[in-house]
This record gives C-alpha cells, structure tokens and sequence, in this order.
C-alpha cells in the first residue's frame, strides 16, 4: 500500500472513530437530559422540640424509624424556620420569602400573586399532594398552589382510644399518594398535627410509656420552668411525660409506614426523604385557648436552647432536620456547622430537580451543595419577624445572633452561638462594632417590609 492510500485509509478510520464518539457523547447527553428528577417526600411535625426525638437526645423518647433515619441520611444540628408559628413557617418554605413580606396574614388571604415550590414543581412534570395539616389559605381545594391532590386531613378518627395515632389517617393516604404515583417523579407534603396543643393521646400509646418517671436532672435547665408550670397547673410530671412521649411515638410509627412503603415500591434509591418540624415546643400555659385541660401535657423539648414556640430564640427557631438520598447525601453523617433554613427549601429543591426558572425575589439560597456534604458557609443572613409593623426583629450571620428591642426602646441582646448556643450571655456591650454592623442591616432589611399589616383573625397559631 502506498503512503497515499495509507493516509486516506487512516483518515477514514479517525473521521469514524469521531463520529462514533460524537454520536456517544450525544446518547450520554440525552440520558443525562431525560434522567427522572428524584421524588421529595417532605414529613413536618407540628411544634416538636429541637430536643424531642432520640437522635436528638431526647433522654426518654422512642423514636427508632426517624433515629435509623438519620442514621441513612445526614442529621443538621443548625436548621432554621422561618416562623415561629404554623403559618409564618409554612409561608417561607413553600415560597422562599421571609413571611413578613407579606402585607396579608397568608392564613386567612393565601399567597397572593407569590410563586411557590409546588408550582415550580409541577411545572417540572412532578406529581404534587399535600395531607394533613394546610393553614396556608382559605382554598384548599385540588389545584391550588399546584398542588394536584389536597386532603386536609384532621386528625385520626380513633386517635384517643387503643394504638392509633392522631396522624395515622393523612399518614395513610399520603401512602396511597405515593403508590398511585409510583411512576413519578411526586412531591408530597406530609404534614401532621402531632404534637400541636391539645396532647390527648390513645392510652395505648401511652402505655408503652408506663415506666417513665421523669429525673428533672436528665433535662437542661431550659426544661425546668415548664416542670414548674406543669406541677402550678395541677399536672403529673410522669404522666404528662408518658402523654408527650405517646404523640412523638406515633409521629415515628407513621414516619416507619411511610419508608417501609418507599421500600416495598423500590423508590428508595430516587427519593429524597426530609423529616424537620415547623418551629419549637409550644408553651405549657397556654391563656389564648382560654384553658389549661391537657396544657400540662405539652413537655416538648428544645434541648439546650432557650424559649420556644412564639419566640425568636432559638429554642423557637432551632429545628431538627434530617434528609435521606441514598448516594448522595451522606449517611450517617451529623453536620454541625452549616447555618441553613426553610428559606432555602425552594432554591435547593429547584436546583436539584432541574428548575431554571425561579421567582425574580427569593430571600433563600441554593444550599443543596450543603446537603450534600460541602462546607461552605451561607451566603444570606437569616432574619425573623412577626407580621406587625412594631414587632422585634431578631437575625443571624455567622455566629452572631441580635434580637432587636420593641421599636428601639431598651438594650439590643447580641449572643455568640458559637460558644453560648442557649443565649444566656448577653454579649452586646463588649461588642459594639458587631451590634451596630447587624443593627444596619437588620434596618435596612425592615424598609423593604410593609408598612401595614392585615388580618381577619386574631393572632396566629
């Protein structure tokens, strides 16, 4: 063969063998391009305690399904809401704003011209259902929100008497959800009313409690002065113990029906798992209800931090967080540095599941890097705030948390969570330059928040 013909010949082999690559790369392109987004399966308590499962350190709680959770997955010590009641809470997840900027309590008007994540979802090709607890709107009607299948289940009808659960029915149709849409991709919101006021839980329950006896020693000293209040209202430390711990159980047993189900159906590996709560434990004394029956049953646990439910400490704002996808979010691991928030949920879930298109306004950020084992620090502070036009502002950057005094009157109270994470050393008098940098800040973010505020019920739940 003649050198000519040799170099043609070899031409054509490299003009084929890149052809071939190109037509791989391309194959490897639409794979890529078609994969199924994962499924989202999000489980939110109501008022459950930073401190009130066993991975959290809960001295008497049986919490084995979300333990072995966390134990798949990776648990985050500094997760934050957005609210601290129900709804305030509900509104920064679902739309990626700080619920002060809403000039209309989303309760009682809904979210207005707001996108939410639902929607982006949907939009991506997402089956989308929602069970259980909604406070979210007067429409809770299929549709709203995007979100296809609505069931505002309230609680179990059998849930005093025997073992059943106050969560057990939405539970039980947010499983039938998943199975009819196996095929996915789904979002689903599971969202109970355990352990919100009243505790009355099924004596079954309770019983598998019945050797409890409370040690006030096993409890930080946050916990004391609702032991106080408990015994003030005539409650039984043991018994109303054994009522708490009977609401967490159920919680976990219906979290165990809802992984065995993903299990059965082989959605394990594509399904991202998340169990948090919407804020702390709510108070012992609870005077808006107009009454204390059960009030002395409501033991949540905040753990080590100060305050609760109506509170922007962070016994109020501190939740527990675990996710779960298998391969690619770690398991087993315990992140203890990241500072992330429900102010995120829509960008993070956005950028995992492939949607481009976010509202021009978001308050949260990307953090799914975080989730997935990075150690970089947020980008945003984060910011807390009642819908009422004088209501203390409280934030955090860094290690800093300030809480602002009632329309400036007062001292400002400035904590370093890095060594002092129950806020019991005020430290805003030896650090000036800190208080005045986050006081700018935390002003400058107030003049973009609505002037007025309405509402057609009193407070907030």
């Amino acid at each position: 063969m003649d050198n000519m013909k040799y170099l043609n010949l070899m031409q054509r082999y490299a003009t084929a063998a890149m052809l071939l690559l190109l037509l791989s790369g391309s194959v490897v392109a639409d794979q890529a391009g078609s994969e199924r987004p994962p499924n989202i399966v999000f489980m939110f308590a109501d008022d459950l305690g930073y401190g009130d499962l066993g991975c959290y350190g809960h001295p008497y709680a049986r919490t084995p399904a979300i333990d072995q959770l966390a134990k798949e997955g990776t648990r985050f010590t500094q997760f934050y809401v957005t609210g601290v009641t129900c709804n305030p809470s509900r509104t920064g997840l679902m739309t990626g704003l700080f619920p002060a900027r809403f000039p209309k309590y989303a309760a009682d008007f809904g979210f207005g011209d707001r996108t939410t994540i639902t929607e982006l979802l949907k939009k991506r090709g997402y089956r989308t259902g929602h069970f259980g607890k909604w406070h979210i709107g007067p429409d809770d009607s299929d549709g709203t929100y995007g979100i296809d299948t609505v069931e505002t289940i309230g609680k179990a009808r059998d849930a005093t008497s025997g073992k059943t659960g106050r969560d057990d029915d939405l539970y039980s149709a947010a499983i039938d959800f998943i199975r009819d849409n196996k095929e996915g991709p789904f979002y689903v919101n599971i969202w109970g009313h355990a352990t919100h006021f009243p505790v009355n839980t099924a004596d079954g329950l309770v019983a598998e409690f019945k050797n409890v006896n409370v040690d006030r020693k096993d409890f930080s000293p946050t916990m004391q002065h609702k032991f106080d209040e408990c015994l003030k209202i005539g409650g039984d430390l043991d018994e109303s113990m054994r009522q708490y711990l009977g609401d967490v159980y159920q919680i976990d047993s219906n979290v165990g029906r809802v992984l065995k189900t993903l299990d059965e159906l082989g959605l394990r590996e594509n399904t991202i798992v998340v169990f948090s709560s919407d804020h702390g434990p709510a108070p012992v004394v609870l005077g808006k209800q107009g009454t204390t029956k059960y009030s002395n049953n409501m033991l949540g646990y905040a753990g080590e931090f100060r305050g609760g439910k109506h509170e922007q400490y962070e016994g109020g704002t501190r939740v527990p967080f675990i996710i779960r996808w298998p391969d690619k979010v770690s398991a087993g691991r315990v992140d203890t540095q990241s500072v992330c928030s429900f102010i995120d949920w829509m960008p993070t879930l956005c950028a995992i599941a492939g949607v481009d298109e976010l509202p021009k306004v978001i308050d949260g950020e990307d953090i799914s890097d975080i989730w997935f084992g990075s150690d970089h620090e947020r980008t945003k502070p984060l910011f807390w705030k009642t819908s009422a036009p004088g209501s203390t502002p409280g934030m955090r950057e860094g290690k800093w948390k300030l809480h602002l005094t009632r329309k400036q009157r007062g001292d400002p109270e400035l904590y370093d969570l890095s060594i002092d994470p129950s806020e019991s050393n005020n430290v805003a008098g030896q650090n000036p330059d800190v208080v005045k940098a986050l006081s700018r800040k935390i002003k400058a973010w107030g003049a973009t928040l609505p002037r007025e505020y309405s509402k057609t019920k009193a407070g907030s739940r």
